[in-house]
């Protein structure tokens, strides 16, 4: 079969996976309310399994209660981190009015350049605006419609992912048995490496993504209480987590900085400072911790993790884009592990060579060379 199976022309080799990826996709985007919360669950799961491992060898408990506290654990922390950004949000709401005043100041003020540079008045501005933004009430109301899907299905994730997360702790030796009797007794090592290695790798990532949050939310803190920015430990918390979505995540935390920024002054300075403050705090972010902390773990060039991330987030909005690189790391691990699937871990990998000499091209390893290709 697996003869056959080569000896197929390359067009329909090709056609075979293009036809397999399609459908991978179209299953992925059909079901990604299903598959979203169970792959987050697999890997919170993975990242609390040293804590119920710890509760059951060292201190003896059984399997059931050492999941159960391990998941409890896991609740705990990020219901104190939800707690707290309520409080502080419903304290930032009572400054509401003098951000619109603020913010009302800032748009007569650019207003005003517009009129003195382009001889627009300011009526013929609101004309324009008004005109560009007819329709959007319709607009609205389906965005107010998808936003309350959203919520809705925010919230059930809320409930199911600690449900999912305790069930895989508490099944995972049945789990474990069920892909032994899916291979071959000869193929259980190979299958024992991939798993210890998709262990070893989901745990540091997730682990780096909390110590990436950790920094990154005390560097903006700083920076903010710096500069004189009211709710600056607040927004220093949403700005690690928002760091979180790879790419727009940063933008989205930078603009909700600048208009928090005005329950306390309207003074263009601060805002400036704001842009400074996410500027340092992104550069220290993408040279030393992401390339130290993040990408080291997973092994991920950038070309696979921009689209990966493009294509989950398509999928399955921003639940797909945190998944992207640890579900690519995953599949990475696999993919180098199966001969027949190696081209495509490599694919995937960040391995840069030197040269490239068809001369000298190994079967099995490119050798690097001095010339360039």
């Amino acid at each position: 079969m697996r003869s056959s199976a080569k000896n197929l022309p390359f067009y329909k080799r090709f056609a075979y996976i293009l036809f397999i990826i399609t459908a991978l996709i179209t299953l992925c985007y059909l079901g990604q309310g299903i598959l979203s919360p169970l792959l987050l669950a697999l890997l919170f799961a993975i990242m609390m399994r040293p804590v119920a491992a710890f509760l059951q060898k060292r201190l003896k408990m059984p399997n059931l209660a050492a999941s159960l506290i391990a998941v409890l654990l896991f609740v705990i922390f990020f219901a104190i981190l939800f707690t707290f950004i309520t409080y502080q949000i419903a304290g930032m709401a009572e400054d509401w009015d003098k951000i619109q005043t603020n913010l009302l100041s800032h748009w007569h003020s650019f207003q005003g350049y517009v009129q003195d540079t382009f001889q627009l008045s300011k009526r013929e501005q609101e004309q324009m605006v008004s005109k560009a933004t007819s329709g959007s009430a319709d607009t609205g109301k389906s965005i107010m419609g998808s936003t309350l899907l959203s919520l809705t299905d925010s919230l059930m994730n809320l409930v199911l992912i600690p449900i999912y997360m305790f069930l895989i702790l508490l099944y995972r030796t049945h789990f474990l048995k069920f892909l032994c009797r899916l291979f071959a007794v000869h193929h259980h090592p190979k299958l024992e490496d991939i798993l210890k290695t998709i262990k070893t790798s989901v745990q540091s990532y997730i682990l780096g993504l909390l110590f990436e949050f950790i920094i990154v939310s005390l560097l903006t803190t700083f920076g903010l209480m710096l500069i004189g920015v009211k709710y600056a430990v607040l927004l220093g918390v949403i700005t690690g987590l928002l760091n979180l979505i790879p790419y727009i995540g940063i933008l989205i935390a930078g603009v909700l900085t600048i208009i928090a920024s005005l329950s306390g002054t309207s003074d263009l300075t601060v805002i400036l400072g704001i842009l400074v403050v996410n500027i340092v705090v992104q550069f220290i972010d993408n040279n030393i911790l992401v390339p130290i902390v993040v990408s080291s773990k997973v092994e991920i060039n950038s070309i696979a993790s921009i689209a990966g991330i493009i294509i989950c987030g398509a999928i399955a909005g921003i639940s797909g884009m945190f998944l992207a690189i640890p579900v690519m790391a995953i599949l990475k691990v696999i993919f180098d592990r199966v001969q027949s699937l190696e081209p495509w871990g490599y694919l995937l990998g960040d391995d840069i060579p030197k040269a490239f000499d068809w001369k000298h091209l190994d079967s099995s390893k490119e050798k690097n060379d001095t010339d360039e290709y």
